[in-house]
Order: C-alpha cells, then sequence, then structure tokens
C-alpha cells in the first residue's frame, strides 16, 4: 500500500492539464481527435519503463529482497494492444500486455479492463484494473514466479495536446505516460506511443 500515494499523486498531475483541453467539445459524430466516431477504438503500442519492487512487501519471489542480487527490478520492453468503447466523454476497454525484461525480470503478461475520460482533441485520462504475471531471471526465496492483481492510471496525449498541433491527428499516434502496480508490491511506471486505428 506504500505506492498507493504516488499512484494518486501521479494521476492528479497527469489530469490537470488534459482537463484544461476539454472545453471545446467534438461536434457531434466525430471522436474528440476530429476524427469519425466508430463503435471501437482498437490499438496497439510499445512502451518502456522500470519494474520497482518493495523490500517490504510480501511476495512470495521477493520477501526480504532489500536489493540483493536476484532482487527482480530490472528494465522491460512492453507491447500492448486493446480496445476501447467510446461511451460519450468517457470510455471502457480492455488490454493486453506483453514485456521482456533487460534485468531481473524475464518476461510479464497481463491482461486489463480500462476505464476514464477523453479529454482534449486527442486525449484519455484512465485506470486500469486487471491480473499480471511476472516470471524473474533468477531466483529468490526458491520462486521465480509471482502473479496478482494489477492496478494502474495513466494519460496518452495526441499532437495537438502537446504541441505539435501540425501533425495530423488522424494518424491515431498518442503518447502514453503510465504508473502501474502488482499488488501495490511494486512500481512500475513506463512511457511509449500507443497507435489507434
Amino acid at each position: 500500500m506504500r505506492y498507493l500515494p504516488l499512484l494518486a499523486a501521479a494521476a492528479a498531475l497527469f489530469a490537470s492539464p488534459a482537463f484544461a483541453q476539454s472545453a471545446d467539445p467534438a461536434p457531434a459524430g466525430t471522436a474528440p481527435d476530429g476524427t469519425p466516431q466508430r463503435v471501437i477504438e482498437p490499438y496497439f503500442g510499445i512502451l518502456g519503463g522500470y519494474d520497482d519492487f518493495s523490500s517490504n512487501n510480501r511476495s512470495a519471489v521477493t520477501r526480504n529482497c532489500n536489493g540483493r542480487s536476484g532482487c527482480p527490478d530490472g528494465g522491460f520492453v512492453e507491447g500492448v494492444a486493446g480496445v476501447n468503447l467510446p461511451i460519450g466523454p468517457v470510455f471502457i476497454g480492455a488490454e493486453g500486455n506483453i514485456a521482456k525484461g533487460f534485468s531481473g525480470i524475464d518476461y510479464e503478461y497481463g491482461g486489463y479492463g480500462r476505464f476514464g475520460l477523453r479529454a482534449g482533441g486527442t486525449g484519455l485520462i484512465y485506470g486500469k484494473v486487471g491480473y499480471q504475471w511476472v516470471r524473474t531471471d533468477e531466483r529468490s526465496n526458491g520462486k521465480r514466479r509471482t502473479d496478482n492483481i494489477a492496478y494502474g492510471l495513466g494519460v496518452e496525449v495526441g499532437p495537438k495536446e502537446i504541441g505539435l498541433g501540425g501533425l495530423p491527428v488522424s494518424s491515431g499516434a498518442r503518447l502514453r505516460l503510465e504508473v502501474s502496480t502488482v499488488n501495490f508490491e511494486d512500481l512500475r511506471p513506463s512511457a511509449g506511443i500507443i497507435f489507434h486505428f
């Protein structure tokens, strides 16, 4: 639970600029970025990040880890794919992920439900809840795997929101910033590019 205040602060920080952009509603029948409204919005993307496990957690993999050799902290590259269902100014959706670690983490994968607000021309502010499986490179306390309920908060912003209004918004490329956790036992910040189509 020690990461809960950090997640809440990150969500508040990310949400402020995006809400400031939401004053101009999109015309009926169009998405916030001005493209034709679709029933569903599929997407895929690639992110990079770092998985930092707490030394005080109760995970079978990382109990009393305290930064020793074999602890699963490490960087990763992650692929995500999912679908959003817009419902006026809000959306719901589903997402799957698979990640390959550079050190400490061997691989991770999971599935999530997402929900949030559509903001500005191309912005999304969201929370997600799901399940994540983690396999470490080395054994810690005789275990190489952990899995548990996972939570996350994040934002996606398109070209207009980050001062690149000259780029075509219909391309669907958006910057994603996210912080997630597996049962509040780790802190997993990540950033990358998401392509909506």
